[in-house]
């Protein structure tokens, strides 16, 4: 007697018509699968014969794109391209991927008195040449560099004493209200710079109190936050919003259009020389100052972290090495 036997391995087995439909799927899968690795194979093999013949230019530029397609920021790009050029530099040209070359390369840049971030710096730039640009064989092996150890400064603040001295002998009046706003709104320079008139919220002062904000958009690491408008600014900043439509930069250069953060950080070291201080402080030590005399007047730390637009607390907490709250009530036993 026969039985059937539906086992697929039988001659009279035919599936379902749902059996054939996920089979057919099952070959479009296969069919789209070989076609993405293919795609892929003819994107980088492009590349790879540019890093063969050492064209490097051709190389960079693509790089660029790239990471701008990433949506990498430009200072990052720039960054990368620049460590990229200075090792290959240092190879004489020699693109090829060799992991004992490189680890003497970043040994040969600490020796030099490069910082252990500049070393990290380098070592994340090739690492994404080699490893996510190029795709080379053999990349695994970069993971098992280790990240120097980084330096743990403290940072140079400046007292309110000082902040009002610089700011005394800024004589444009653009110039110190734009150093006044990156100290008492806690802003990097590429922030004040970037500062639109539609990010600036006067809100409504009740009962003498300022309600108005700053909305700072794409800041570090593409990050918005809000922070403080300054009461002293306002009225200040309300002359040069007029005439402006919410587009227009804040802070327009004499040509128009934005000002150059290099500007900003001039103007700043000139006014420091003219008042004498000591300190070896920079553009940024205005934003330290910020944070630092918040923690002293007693402000919440977490309101802080906002403020900064710190992703850590442990990164704000820093601010309270150097505030006077650490020391006042300690004795010298001198």
């Amino acid at each position: 007697m026969h039985y059937y036997d539906p086992s697929p391995f039988s001659s009279s087995f035919s599936p379902s018509p749902r059996g054939r439909k996920s089979l057919r799927r099952e070959k479009i899968y296969k069919k789209k699968s070989h076609k993405s690795k293919h795609r892929k194979y003819n994107k980088h093999k492009k590349y790879w014969q540019l890093w063969k013949f050492g064209d490097l230019p051709e190389l960079l530029k693509l790089m660029r794109r790239d990471m701008r397609l990433r949506n990498y920021s430009p200072r990052t790009i720039a960054a990368y391209t620049g460590c990229v050029k200075r090792y290959v530099e240092a190879q004489n040209g020699d693109l090829s991927f060799d992991l004992e070359l490189i680890q003497d390369f970043l040994e040969g840049e600490l020796d030099r008195g490069r910082s252990g971030q500049t070393v990290n710096l380098y070592l994340n730039a090739l690492n994404f040449f080699y490893g996510e640009f190029l795709c080379v064989p053999g990349r695994v092996e970069m993971k098992s560099l280790k990240f120097a150890r980084k330096s743990k400064k403290l940072p140079v603040v400046l007292s309110r004493e000082e902040v009002q001295r610089v700011l005394g002998v800024i004589g444009n009046r653009k110039h110190r209200a734009m150093v006044a706003l990156a100290y008492g709104a806690g802003l990097r320079v590429s922030e004040v710079v970037s500062l639109k008139v539609g990010d600036v919220d006067f809100g409504e002062v009740v009962d003498g109190e300022n309600g108005g904000v700053i909305h700072v958009k794409c800041g570090k690491g593409a990050k918005d936050r809000i922070t403080v408008l300054p009461k002293k600014l306002r009225g200040e900043l309300q002359e040069f919003v007029k005439g402006k439509d919410g587009q227009d930069y804040l802070f327009e250069s004499e040509r128009g259009g934005k000002l150059t953060s290099r500007t900003l950080q001039k103007v700043f070291g000139e006014a420091v020389k003219k008042v004498g201080l000591k300190k070896a402080v920079s553009f940024h030590s205005l934003r330290h100052s910020f944070a630092t005399h918040l923690i002293e007047d007693g402000v919440n730390l977490r309101y802080v972290q906002e403020l900064l637009g710190h992703r850590s607390i442990r990164t704000t907490m820093l601010y309270t090495q150097v505030s006077d709250l650490c020391l006042r009530g300690v004795r010298s036993p001198l």
